[in-house]
């Protein structure tokens, strides 16, 4: 099946963190990063789980397929994949926002194919990279979207029920399936200019959203995935800044931390780090090409792979116990 545009029925990463020419002017030779049967762990560990209660999978981007016994959580999973122009160094804000149905079962599956459904959908924040297949997926397996009020307000012009839409603002820790999820409030990275991409909250039901430029930030959470109240958790970072204060006390041995694509964010590695108690493991993510089918390897440009070796140095610099992991698409890695 064919991509589509997203109906009112339906109803690169260097542009999120680095606005206009200048900071497009990287994102052109793009390198593959090897096939690999694994997650790779950058200082040649290999990463490890602490029990059997989840297996978390990369979908590219900040994405993530959480699986636990009873349960199946996606967080940010954006599957379509579509051009914006942005790995070409030719990036549209009116790219239409297209759906592609196929990609999507294909990671997925589909409702009643024997396979794992959606038990619910975390959301960190309503850039098109993270929120624009959400209502499908949502639609398709009747899953409940826990997401910001601008989340809840394009779910709904997006053709969602609003007792599919959980608003929730950070503090919050529930229970859902056989996992306990708490929200944190984040904070998302500057643009090259030092301002947000796509800025702005949606207090009230837009027209349907028909171009990435109106899917707005609206907010960025994350989300602490624990397997009971009070046990050591992953969290789950959907853009490349944090408040240090929020992470506090989290009780958290495993982060999913997006690599920056500029320094606007001061001491980035080292403030998470302290503010975790210098965790387990960091899995990189938010550095692939994401408009590359996930079915490839994933790709990034020489620019942000030199970014992810500074941070990776800056990481064990500051910890040298902790591992720093390289995920592949769709290899699961027991963390829980």
């Amino acid at each position: 099946m064919k991509k589509k545009a997203i109906s009112p029925q339906m109803g690169r990463r260097a542009v999120l963190t680095g606005a206009g020419a200048a900071a497009l002017a990287g994102v052109v030779m793009q390198t593959a990063v090897p096939q690999l049967a694994s997650a790779q762990s950058l200082d040649g560990q290999q990463p490890t789980g602490a029990g059997g209660f989840a297996a978390f999978e990369w979908l590219g981007n900040a994405g993530w397929r959480i699986s636990t016994p009873t349960t199946t959580l996606l967080l940010d999973p954006y599957l379509s994949r579509f051009d914006t122009g942005l790995a070409a160094g030719a990036f549209k804000e009116t790219t239409p926002l297209t759906l592609d149905p196929t990609a999507i079962a294909s990671a997925l599956g589909s409702p009643g194919d024997g396979r794992p459904g959606v038990s619910a959908i975390l959301v960190t924040h309503t850039h098109w990279d993270h929120f624009a297949d959400v209502p499908h997926i949502a639609a398709r397996w009747k899953s409940t979207v826990y997401t910001t009020l601008t989340g809840y307000q394009l779910g709904i012009a997006m053709g969602l029920p609003s007792a599919q839409l959980a608003v929730v603002k950070g503090g919050e820790e529930l229970n859902i399936g056989d996992a306990v999820v708490r929200v944190v409030r984040s904070l998302h990275s500057r643009n090259g200019a030092g301002g947000l991409t796509f800025p702005g909250v949606r207090t009230q039901v837009p027209p349907p959203p028909a171009t990435i430029a109106d899917l707005l930030e609206g907010d960025t959470i994350g989300f602490v995935i624990r397997p009971a109240a009070g046990r050591p958790g992953v969290l789950l970072l959907g853009g490349s800044d944090y408040d240090d204060q929020e992470l506090q006390g989290l009780g958290v041995d495993t982060v999913a931390l997006p690599v920056p694509s500029n320094g606007f964010t001061a001491d980035y590695a080292g403030r998470l780090l302290r503010a975790l108690d210098k965790p387990r493991t960091v899995i990189l993510v938010h550095w692939d090409d994401f408009e590359s089918p996930l079915g490839t390897a994933p790709k990034t440009d020489e620019k942000t792979r030199l970014r992810m070796a500074a941070l990776t140095a800056d990481i064990k610099r500051i910890s040298p116990r902790t591992r720093v992991v390289e995920p592949n698409y769709l290899t699961p890695m027991q963390l829980l």
